[in-house]
Order: structure tokens, then C-alpha cells, then sequence
């Protein structure tokens, strides 16, 4: 007998239209005129239906750091916040910067089964931006991308042989855009929170330099460049500037920069330290503004889980990041579509089409006889976040007790539930396993 799944009085989330949506066997399907007896039913009540999320930069930290995160439980945790694939980053120990660790990384996300896993290789060998990793190779093994992420590839020489390198794979470059000699000690934003804390800043030009370097290295070699987690508004308009030129360069932001800014430091909160820092509120805005007028080509969360220990240390010490899977779609809606910053159908495109565009991944859309990657959410409905519920091993968070708008009610990869929120009832319960809960 086939598995079939009916969803009745879903909103479609471009059209807007309200639907019967359904799934069997793992693609979407027609929806029946009469559900048969078999059909697993959710009502949804006008919940939103959409292609599933997509985040090109987690750290999912295995190999090596299974303290931190593991595979498990990082793709239990996109599958919470409605993500099925993400694109994960090399800096782990050791660093996947050969073809084993690339199929390593493939094999166990795999095994573990809750969202597609894209693994992104080394640029350098040891990211220690010296020796090139082999592209090539990466490439044939199931890289989608290269970056030294955690570090800048300091050198431009290098960097212009990346590119070169890297052009006959048509893989971007994901740049981590800081200029070591500019950020030196600092372990904030540069600024008066900075000054009244007396902590060391990392300026925004330390980001936009690098930016504008990498622009120009693309413009020379043909060399695809995306440019990560920007923060600074110099580095907005490095990017808008590259794409006035028409060069191959993106860029993504992250949600804690178009909402918190670096007063969120308080009295030295290390939850709220991550690199690149939170910056002013002009920065702030300026993010606001790139994303309104196409400049930020899509969303990212830069991911970054570290146990309750290492966030526990002095500010100093403590290490960089933030998580963000299981908050990103209700920072995504509360702070830029209700706001009225973007529509909801342009805030999903910007998780959804827009990373699968830049990656070159298969387009997934809601038309039958496609595969069902799929996520279902309320976008209206108020949660507080509680990170002692989360699936992620990472409490790094500094939007703990925040009442948000817009959750995850369901998720599906390849047409299996890997995630069904608490509430959410089944016309039969036995529709979903225990584990997608």
C-alpha cells in the first residue's frame, strides 16, 4: 500500500492560494478527489506550505568536535526550523580537505537522514591558506563549494589561484572576508560598547577590504565568489558594487544582523559574540536596506554551536558564533516580513530558490511529480524560545526567552516527516514516527 499524506487547507506560500496538497511514496501528487482510508491527514488550518528551507553555512563541527554538534543532531535541528538541505563548513578537525573526509561527511549524514547534507571543502590544505586542497578532486567527491571559513585566505596570490582553480568545477568560493592585520585582537565591533567595556573592536572596514579585494579577484580570473555572513554596511556596498560591475559575486547575511546590533553585548554576554561581530545599528540598517533592494542574494544562519563550557569563559576567551537553525525562519518573519521589509513569498525565495540558484542544487517547487522536500509552518503563531528544548547540542543563543512570530509545524525530506511539531494531530496517529518529533 502506498504512503500517502494529505494536508487540507494549506496556503500555497507564493500564490497565496488555499489547497489540498498531498505526498505519496515520497513526490507530490495530484490531490485526490476522495482521501482513501489509508491517507495519513493533517488539517492545517491555512498554514503556510512552501519548498523546503536551504542553508548554505552550518558548522555541523564532525569531524572531530562531536562536543559541540554532531551530524545527528545538527540535521535534527535544520529539520526542526524547516530546513532540508544545508551546506556544511570545513573547519573541523581535522579539516575536510580531501576527497574521504568530503565522502565521510556525505556517508553519515546519510546514515542519519534528516535533511540533505552538502559538504563544503577546504580551499587551502589545513585552511592554513598556504597549499591549494585539491579542487578538483573535492569537487568529484560531492563538494558544492570551497571556503577556509574560520579564516580569511589572507594571501590574494593564493586566493587568485583558488579562483583559477576552482573556475573549470563552476564551484564558488565562499569567502570568510576579514583582514587579519585590521581585526588583530578584537572581540567586537569597533564602537563605543566596545570603548565603555573596554574590549578590543574589529572595525567594518576589516570586512569591506577583504570584500572589495575578492571582487576584484573574481573580475580577474572569471572566478565565482560569495561572499559570507556579511555584517558591515561598507561591506554591502562592496557587494552592490561588485554586482553594478557584473561580477560573478553574491553574498549572504545572517538573521542576528538585521536584528541585533553590538548593544546586544550588554555587560559581556558571550551569546552574543560571534565573528563577524554585531555591529552599530547604521550597520544594522544597512543590512535592512541591502536585503530590501536585491543586494543580499540569499539567507544563511552561520550556524556555530560550542558547548555551555567554552561560552561560560571571559568574553576574551570565549570562542565566536552563535546557533541558528531552529530560530531562523521566526527571526526571518518577525523582524523583516511583519515588519513589512519583504513579503512572506520573498523571504521564502531567499531561503529557498535563491541558495539552490547560487549552489546550482535542483530546483524543488510544490508541482506534482516533483520530489516532496517540503516545510509547513504557521507564520502567524507566537513562540518563546526555550534553548534548553532545542535539538541542536549548542545553548549559544542570545534570543533565549524572546516571544517570536512564525513556526514549524511539519517538515519532509524525500517525502518522510523529519520533523512534526508537538501539537500538530494526525487523522491517524500512527501517520509519523516518534523520531520526527
Amino acid at each position: 500500500m502506498s504512503a500517502l499524506s494529505i494536508f487540507k487547507e494549506v496556503t500555497h506560500w507564493r500564490t497565496g492560494e488555499r489547497m489540498t496538497f498531498a505526498v505519496e511514496d515520497g513526490v507530490v501528487v495530484p490531490a485526490p478527489r476522495t482521501i482513501p482510508e489509508h491517507a495519513r491527514v493533517i488539517h492545517a488550518n491555512g498554514a503556510v506550505i512552501a519548498p523546503g528551507l536551504v542553508d548554505l553555512h552550518v558548522h555541523l563541527r564532525e569531524p572531530g568536535q562531536s562536543a559541540k554538534e554532531t551530524i545527528e543532531t545538527g540535521t535534527r535541528a535544520a529539520a526542526a526550523g524547516g530546513f532540508t538541505a544545508i551546506a556544511c563548513m570545513p573547519n573541523t578537525d581535522p579539516v575536510i580537505d580531501t576527497a574521504a573526509w568530503v565522502e565521510w561527511v556525505r556517508r553519515r549524514a546519510e546514515a542519519a537522514g534528516h535533511c540533505q547534507v552538502l559538504p563544503i571543502a577546504a580551499v587551502t590544505v589545513g585552511q592554513k591558506g598556504e597549499q591549494l586542497a585539491p579542487l578538483d578532486a573535492l569537487w568529484h567527491a560531492g563538494a558544492v563549494a570551497f571556503s577556509d571559513d574560520g579564516h580569511p585566505v589572507h594571501s590574494a596570490a593564493v586566493m587568485r589561484r583558488a579562483l583559477e582553480y576552482a573556475r573549470p568545477t563552476g564551484l564558488p568560493i565562499i569567502c570568510h572576508e576579514e583582514d587579519p592585520s585590521l581585526k588583530g585582537d578584537g572581540v567586537m565591533n569597533e564602537g563605543f560598547t566596545a570603548t565603555r567595556l573596554g574590549l578590543r573592536g574589529i572595525p567594518g572596514v576589516a570586512e569591506s577590504i577583504m570584500c572589495r579585494r575578492d571582487a576584484d579577484l573574481a573580475d580577474l580570473t572569471n572566478g565565482r565568489v560569495h561572499l559570507a555572513h556579511l555584517s558591515a554596511a561598507q561591506s554591502f556596498d562592496a557587494l552592490r558594487d561588485a554586482k553594478r560591475r557584473g561580477l560573478p559575486v553574491t553574498g549572504e547575511t545572517c538573521p542576528h544582523y538585521w536584528v541585533l546590533t553590538d548593544e546586544a553585548v550588554g555587560d559581556y554576554d558571550t551569546y552574543a559574540k560571534m565573528n563577524p561581530p554585531l555591529r552599530s545599528e547604521e550597520d544594522r540598517a544597512a543590512c535592512i536596506a541591502a536585503i530590501i533592494d536585491g543586494t543580499i542574494d540569499c539567507f544563511a544562519t552561520d550556524h556555530a554551536p560550542h558547548t555551555e563550557d567554552e561560552k561560560e569563559r571571559p568574553f576574551t576567551d570565549a570562542p565566536f558564533g552563535i546557533v541558528g537553525l531552529e530560530t531562523a525562519l521566526a527571526l526571518t518573519i518577525t523582524y523583516l516580513v511583519e515588519p513589512g521589509h519583504l513579503s512572506l513569498a520573498r523571504a521564502i525565495e531567499l531561503w529557498t530558490d535563491a541558495p539552490r540558484r547560487i549552489f546550482k542544487l535542483p530546483e524543488v517547487t510544490l508541482e506534482p511529480g516533483t520530489q516532496a522536500d517540503l516545510v509547513l509552518f504557521d507564520p502567524a503563531a507566537q513562540w518563546v524560545v526555550d534553548p534548553t528544548k532545542f535539538y541542536t547540542k549548542g545553548r549559544n543563543t542570545p534570543f533565549g526567552g524572546w516571544t517570536l512570530q512564525g513556526r514549524v509545524l511539519a517538515t519532509l525530506h524525500e517525502g518522510r516527516f523529519t520533523h512534526v511539531a508537538d501539537d500538530v494531530v494526525f487523522e491517524r496517529p500512527s501517520a509519523v514516527t516518534e523520531s520526527a518529533r
